[in-house]
């Protein structure tokens, strides 16, 4: 096994889980689940059969992946946040043929109990506040805060709120790694500085 896991999780046959990868007390990882290298998975993590992570994710406690979910590399998930897959659950009424997809991409924060409603696509490094209830696709580097979350700003790909407007056009250099953001269109790019 090229990946530790406690004694208290459970691994169903079929799972396909990265070399390095931590799954730590009372997870439940499905048997279609495809997990990359170097995860963490906290305790109390249930991840469902259709269910892509990424390399380098770090998912924290209490958080339930279910299906149809993916999430790109270098994601974290905060403590007890929530993904759906189903828009308009009901009990007695089943839609597991409604399962719609949501994709978090590469380097984005959900923070502490924030809500990713189904059938959304939240951007390469955008920072979801705590708390926050995301029901429409968010762009890359976008901070997000409230219910329904909002845009308030923009974040770096260090992680850290850029002094940028949010729309117009404006340029960022980022002090700490030297990558220029360019805000165009309501959209920010990032060119990597390379030394």
């Amino acid at each position: 096994m090229s990946y530790s896991a406690h004694p208290s999780a459970i691994v169903d046959d079929g799972a396909e889980i990265g070399e390095g990868s931590r799954v730590w007390h009372f997870v439940h990882v499905c048997g279609g689940a495809r997990i990359g290298k170097g995860v963490s998975l906290g305790q109390n993590v249930f991840i469902g059969n259709h269910v892509v992570i990424g390399d380098g994710c770090k998912i924290q406690n209490n958080v339930s992946v279910y299906d149809n979910v993916t999430l790109e590399e270098g994601v974290f998930c905060g403590p007890s946040m929530v993904f759906t897959n189903v828009y308009n659950p009901r009990a007695l009424i089943v839609r597991k043929d409604q399962y719609r997809d949501t994709r978090v991409k590469r380097g984005a924060t959900l923070g502490a109990n924030c809500t990713i409603v189904c059938g959304t696509t939240v951007g390469a490094y955008a920072f979801i506040g705590a708390g926050a209830v995301i029901n429409r696709d968010v762009p890359d580097f976008a901070l997000m805060v409230g219910v329904p979350a909002r845009q308030v700003g923009w974040m770096s790909a260090f992680g850290e709120q850029m002094n940028l407007p949010l729309t117009g056009n404006a340029n960022y250099i980022c002090p700490h790694t030297g990558d220029l953001y360019v805000l165009r269109n309501g959209a920010v790019s990032r060119k990597t500085h390379s030394k």
